[in-house]
């Protein structure tokens, strides 16, 4: 069994966003040919984007030609729209969400949903998560890195915090709105190295702003390995203990004790990066993920992990074997195939 916690899905279809809401800035698709479309922002093109994305039926045909049995599914970040009326952002997510809904009701065995939410009123965003959670049957949601000028240890967002808690609702952390220009223009700069810089803020955010400290039962995943965050722990441990007058003034615990708090997927392209993301994560806080369907992705799933010398088949058959549940739709299975523990979306 492998189960894909990092997948992005769209509607195949949504209403005209700026006739809806009467201003621009927001996405739309447009099916030009036959099994692809193009995803426009104000008349301009953002990304191509093949039918894998939109329809589950030739999703679950790549996934049985892969192995993968289960995806948990999410929206595409750029549809976030943190930046909008937080009226408009709170129809858009419902129209996401109750699209999600009705595909995993078509295929509940093969996917479970991470509701997006309007992060940026943060009070429709906690009850929009309380409704995709008790009425729509979601594991949980996914939110950007940041929300507008707000990082993650923002006061204003420990009520979304609080309700992810206390109904269950795991949260999957993906960057997104890095620095587009200047110095950031060429080279895909945004996504190679503006991502990993985007997580290592949202993860330190979250553990120097006491987040995790005040919500100890939170499940949080971060994206892409969690970023540069594992990567320099180091160093950021050696910044608290130096200059604890700049990174401890809301939390004075070191910001180690939480890597046992945290999970990631294993998206790193590496076999060196993913061992040792292992040995800092820990063997059962990393999940198997990898951005399907798009191109940054792993796109054969799991095929890092199978491809680990070191990985003996014991302890492959030990990390998968962790995996029990995912949410309703996998009580009672086990797994025999490699698959980094999903306890996160237990």
């Amino acid at each position: 069994m492998k189960i894909d916690i990092h997948c992005h899905i769209l509607p195949k279809s949504w209403p005209d966003l700026k006739e809806r809401y009467g201003y621009g800035g927001w996405i739309q698709l447009h099916h030009h040919c036959q099994g692809k479309a193009k995803m426009m922002k104000d008349g301009k093109l953002f990304r191509v984007i093949d039918d894998n994305c939109w329809d589950p039926e030739a999703r679950i045909k790549e996934m049985d030609a892969t192995g993968v049995t289960v995806q948990a599914l999410s929206t595409v970040p750029v549809m976030f729209s943190y930046w909008a009326k937080a009226e408009d952002t709170l129809d858009l997510c419902r129209i996401i969400n109750d699209d999600l809904a009705a595909t995993i009701a078509k295929h509940p065995t093969r996917f479970v949903g991470l509701c997006t939410l309007p992060m940026q009123a943060p009070a429709l965003a906690a009850k929009e998560l309380r409704r995709c959670v008790k009425e729509l049957g979601f594991c949980g949601v996914q939110i950007g890195s940041h929300v507008g000028d707000w990082n993650l240890d923002a006061k204003e967002l420990r009520p979304v915090f609080a309700v992810a808690e206390e109904v269950g609702a795991s949260v999957f952390i993906h960057p997104w709105d890095m620095d587009m220009g200047g110095r950031m223009s060429k080279y895909w700069l945004p996504w190679l190295v503006g991502m990993p810089g985007e997580t290592a803020v949202a993860i330190c955010s979250m553990i120097f702003g006491g987040v995790l400290e005040e919500f100890p039962h939170l499940k949080v995943c971060f994206a892409h390995g969690g970023g540069a965050f594992p990567f320099t722990i180091g160093r950021i441990e050696h910044g608290f203990n130096v200059r604890p007058d700049l990174c401890a003034v809301d939390n004075q615990v070191n910001p180690r004790k939480y890597i046992g708090q945290l999970y990631t997927d294993t998206l790193v392209h590496d076999q060196k990066a993913l061992r040792y993301l292992v040995d800092v994560i820990g063997e059962d806080r990393v999940c198997l993920g990898t951005d399907y369907p798009f191109p940054l992705g792993e796109h054969f799933p799991g095929k890092l992990i199978e491809s680990m010398p070191d990985f003996s088949n014991a302890l492959k058959v030990e990390l998968s074997e962790k995996l029990e549940t995912c949410c309703i739709v996998l009580v009672g299975q086990r797994s025999s195939l490699v698959c980094l523990s999903l306890e996160f979306l237990q």
